[in-house]
């Protein structure tokens, strides 16, 4: 029978009948042939079209594949085909010399379409089952799987399913056609005096189709130098000049190039300050482009000349437009422009080659007249009284009433800054503090007298007399140079009871209050004598007027005396007085029969202690409490007196030979009565108080 089909495949036979074409166009399928799993038939054939989207291609696999054998599948076979190539052909049940089976294998194809054809003879020798496959869209990796001419990606590709995308390096820009890369240089603007320009990718190969233009544009005034570099590479011709690839230079008027080949410029003086250099490269080469540094140099300022005093930075012998120099001064000097005085000056090279302005000058710097010090002065310790840097003054105080403090050297410099300056002060001028407790005259009187003794004139000269009305009427003394302290019993009326409070309309007019300083004589008018007004009282806050404690007041002078030989104030004590140390009271109090003496009085009495004090007054139930210091005599026959009160208690220290307030006379039983001492207002007690109030520094 093969003998018959054979010889009958030699003549004409009759046409076989139309094939049968099924268009499959989902992403996956099935494919069988005719009467699967049943033998297929004879004379058939069957063509299966697989289409799936552009991006994906076909995959094709058999489960089971039972057809007819012969010799290169002349007979029955399956063919699969795409883009008019044959990719396989299978027949049989094994593969052989002569024919395939697919067995495990898988066909692909290369697009998004493929055509199985199965086809049967007109006879078959035995039972065959025929075929099943399957087929599936699979992705295309276009990034991997294509060459470079069909993918056309310059720079990146990337992967999706179902197709890809191209990008570009950074400075670079994605064509049209979504494959090509070209780089972005048409606006680049150079505004720095100096830089460097490069062929992008430079020193790789520069891009292709490309026209960059880059602008160096600085102010008016410059000009610009080009400076190539040796490795020069840009494509040319060898007998056309540049037509591939170029660059051109244009600056103001003037153009320069083409330039291409492998042969550099080098140096190339502008003499503008704008220029622009275009570089085209057409779609082939792989040359490695350029680079170029830029200089500028502006246009020429006149020399300068050293400065006197002074100095110029930068010191150069050649200027040009914007060159800036900053003129100072050496130490002690200031430059002067436009009669200001200044630490630095600046000034410009201008595009016109002239200076911003003119060098101004320096001047030595100049402290003016140093200030004055109050009950001081200043002399010049240089000569013609020159108040210029490195000079100096000398403040003294008026001796020997006044002293500095702190006590210094006075001796002040101008300095660089303009300023009269002390090593240990700075700027701070020091004060001149009246000196205290150091009388010109001494006294010379017996030691001890029996009722008291007229003192010398000026040996007691912080000593202050009150009045009203012209009348005295109490004591005080001088601290510092404004203000008395007294006792505050002084400056009141008496309260009606113990219980009974203190009103302002208690107290002594202040208009009322005059004070007399250098005062001798009681009721004589001295030579020496002060009279100042009061400007205010100030009551020690824990004053009580029916005790007596805290019986201090300080009297606010509205002028401050002129100090002298017979006006000076008194020390505030540095401790406690010591029981047994001897102390001098002094005033015009009444004398024995109610008499007022004719000279200022004074007595030298010891210190009591407080208990002994205490225990003398209890009998009479008068208190002594801290603030009170008590002194004279058991015996009695030595005390203050009325008139008296507010008048000083002092001590002389003759280790510092000078003297100092112990108290103020407060109150007494009688005037010198035995076993009656004198009680005093404790300045120590109250020094703080006092120096809050006061100020007084020493």
């Amino acid at each position: 029978m093969r003998a018959f089909l054979l010889c009958c495949s030699l003549f004409m036979c009759l046409p076989k009948a139309s094939a049968n074409i099924v268009e499959l166009n989902d992403m996956f399928g099935e494919i069988q042939s005719p009467n699967f799993p049943d033998s297929y038939p004879s004379d058939s054939e069957v063509t299966w079209n697989i289409t799936v989207p552009e991006g994906f291609r076909i995959k094709l696999y058999f489960m089971h594949f039972d057809l007819e054998s012969s010799y290169l599948c002349e007979y029955d076979y399956v063919k699969v085909e795409a883009e008019d190539q044959v990719l396989a052909l299978f027949c049989g049940r094994e593969t052989t010399d002569t024919e395939q089976a697919p067995g495990q294998q898988v066909v692909l194809s290369p697009g998004p379409f493929m055509a199985l054809t199965f086809r049967s003879d007109f006879s078959n020798e035995e039972r065959f089952t025929g075929f099943d496959a399957h087929y599936m869209a699979v992705d295309v990796d276009e990034c991997t799987e294509k060459s470079d001419e069909e993918l056309a990606c310059d720079h990146y590709c990337h992967n999706y399913i179902g197709g890809y995308y191209c990008s570009c390096r950074i400075g670079y820009i994605l064509h049209t056609d979504n494959r090509t890369c070209r780089v972005e240089c048409s606006d680049n603007v150079f505004t720095q005096r100096t830089g460097v320009i490069t062929s992008a990718d430079f020193p790789g190969p520069y891009p292709k189709s490309s026209d960059c233009l880059y602008r160096i544009e600085l102010e008016d005034g410059f000009a610009i130098t080009l400076l190539f570099e040796e490795s020069f590479d840009v494509e040319d011709h060898p007998e056309v000049s540049c037509p591939y690839d170029y660059i051109k230079i244009k600056a103001g008027q003037k153009e320069f190039g083409p330039y291409c080949g492998e042969k550099s410029p080098g140096r190339i003086d502008t003499q503008s300050n704008s220029v622009q250099i275009l570089f085209h490269s057409d779609n082939s080469g792989e040359n490695g482009g350029w680079r170029l540094s830029y200089t500028s140099t502006g246009n020429p300022c006149p020399n300068l000349q050293p400065l006197v005093n002074g100095k110029l930075d930068p010191l150069q012998a050649k200027y040009t437009f914007k060159d800036q120099v900053l003129i100072s001064c050496d130490t002690g000097y200031k430059v002067i422009k436009d009669n200001l005085e200044m630490d630095t000056f600046q000034i410009e090279c201008l595009k016109d080659g002239t200076w911003s302005n003119k060098i101004p000058a320096c001047k030595i710097v100049d402290c003016s007249t140093p200030t004055e010090l109050e009950h001081g002065r200043v002399t010049f310790a240089t000569r013609n009284n020159l108040t210029t840097y490195k000079s100096q003054v000398h403040y003294s105080c008026q001796k020997p009433y006044y002293t500095l403090f702190p006590n210094v050297t006075g001796t002040y410099t101008c300095e660089a800054q303009g300023v009269w300056m002390h090593g240990e002060l700075g700027r701070k001028l020091p004060t001149c503090l009246p000196v205290c407790g150091m009388p010109k005259f001494s006294n010379q009187l017996p030691a001890r007298t029996v009722n008291g003794r007229p003192a010398q004139r000026g040996t007691s000269p912080w000593i202050a007399m009150l009045l009203t009305d012209g009348r005295p009427f109490c004591g005080g003394a001088l601290l510092g140079n404004k203000w008395i302290v007294t006792a505050a019993h002084c400056l009141h009326q008496p309260p009606e009871s113990e219980s009974s409070p203190l009103t302002s309309s208690d107290n002594l007019p202040v208009s009322e209050i005059r004070v007399t300083l250098g005062k001798y004589m009681t009721q004589k008018k001295d030579a020496t004598e002060q009279q100042l007004r009061a400007k205010s009282v100030t009551f020690h806050p824990s004053y009580k007027a029916a005790t007596f404690e805290n019986d201090l007041a300080l009297i606010e002078l509205w002028e401050e005396p002129v100090l002298n030989d017979y006006v000076m104030p008194i020390c505030l004590p540095e401790g406690p007085p010591q029981e047994g140390t001897m102390v001098l009271v002094s005033g015009w109090g009444k004398q024995p029969l109610n008499r007022l003496p004719e000279f200022l009085m004074e007595i030298e009495v010891p210190i009591v202690s407080r208990e002994v004090c205490r225990e003398a007054y209890s009998k009479i139930r008068r208190k002594v409490t801290s603030d009170m210091v008590c002194a004279g005599e058991r015996e009695g026959g030595k005390d203050a007196c009325s008139g008296d009160s507010g008048g000083p208690m002092v001590t002389h220290d003759k280790e510092r030979s000078r003297w100092y307030l112990v108290g103020t006379v407060s109150w007494g039983d009688g005037c010198g009565k035995s076993n009656r001492y004198g009680v005093y207002s404790s300045i120590h007690e109250n020094q703080a108080w006092i120096r809050e109030v006061t100020r007084v520094q020493n």
